[in-house]
């Protein structure tokens, strides 16, 4: 045989052998079996930790839900006292459902942010700066307070800011 009919028919032998990863699933060698093992738990896995972050969220709903339903029957009751037109016993069941809820939300973690002293725009949001003699960048009013969960701001005060006095217009003329 010639040299060239040998190399012919090594290449041969080499095109009829499968390619590794290719092979029928029943033919399938078994470390491909145990790599396709393994992908296929990893997938479960994927899948029940999502249903279980699901049902995480369904239980702390349910809490919070069944901690705010003797606050909605407050305030049903203080609207009950708003058709008979007491304003005493309305004032104090509105008064009733706000520190209901204010507690019931600080127990479960929330905050209000304090306004008092200097803007930080990681807690404040200016909504307007209004010349004053008070230190230029301090807070001026609280037009809707903002709260903290823990670490993170839920939503930022919203504050009127001093900027510096303003000028008379009499000496602005001169």
């Amino acid at each position: 045989m010639s040299e060239e009919q040998v190399q012919r028919d090594e290449t041969e032998e080499q095109d009829e052998r499968p390619v590794p990863g290719t092979a029928e699933p029943s033919q399938a060698p078994p470390d491909d079996d145990r790599l396709l093992r393994l992908a296929a738990d990893f997938e479960n896995y994927k899948k029940r930790a999502a249903r279980e972050r699901l049902e995480y969220v369904a239980l702390a709903n349910e809490r919070l839900i069944g901690e705010l339903l003797p606050i909605l029957d407050d305030l049903e009751r203080a609207l009950g006292a708003a058709e008979q037109h007491e304003e005493a016993r309305l004032e104090e069941g509105v008064r009733l459902v706000h520190r209901s809820l204010a507690t019931l939300l600080e127990r479960h973690g929330l905050t209000p942010i304090e306004t008092d002293g200097k803007f930080d725009p990681h807690v404040h949001e200016a909504l307007l700066s209004q010349p004053s003699e008070a230190e230029e960048g301090s807070v001026l009013d609280v037009v809707q307070k903002g709260y903290t969960l823990g670490d993170r701001v839920v939503r930022p005060a919203r504050v009127v800011v001093a900027a510096p006095p303003a000028e008379d217009e009499d000496a602005a003329d001169a």
